[in-house]
């Protein structure tokens, strides 16, 4: 048998360089980043869409984790199952979070100046 027929039979085929991305694309992906930085800071001191801030947010923040994960980790390249489980976890991450802290504002009326509510006595 030769070096080269061992080598790919145990899945041992390495490519010698990483994916090569054009500067320009990469540059483009900075950008979208700074805009929708942009928004992120825009929306949080301009508007004011109460409990729908923190979906805003998260939403923004989703798309972002997403561009840097697809471009600058390359996974873009990658096998495409990849870059969609790794997209829609973010997504769901982001979904969770964004419904755990519109939960908190349901209890805010119960607490008064910090403390805890008082206990009633149910004898």
């Amino acid at each position: 048998m030769s070096d080269h027929h061992s080598a790919t039979s145990h899945g041992d085929d390495h490519h010698g360089l990483g994916h090569q991305v054009p500067t320009g694309l990469l540059f483009g992906v900075l950008i979208a980043l700074l805009f929708l930085t942009g928004i992120t800071v825009w929306t949080a001191k301009e508007i004011d869409l109460g409990k729908l801030n923190i979906l805003i947010a998260m939403l923004i923040a989703s798309a972002k984790a997403s561009l840097v994960a697809l471009f600058f980790m390359h996974l873009r390249w990658d096998k495409p199952f990849n870059g969609i489980v790794l997209v829609a976890s973010v997504l769901f991450v982001s979904l969770f979070i964004a419904f755990a802290m519109m939960d908190t504002h349901a209890y805010q009326p119960d607490i008064i100046d910090r403390q805890a509510p008082a206990m009633v006595d149910r004898q």
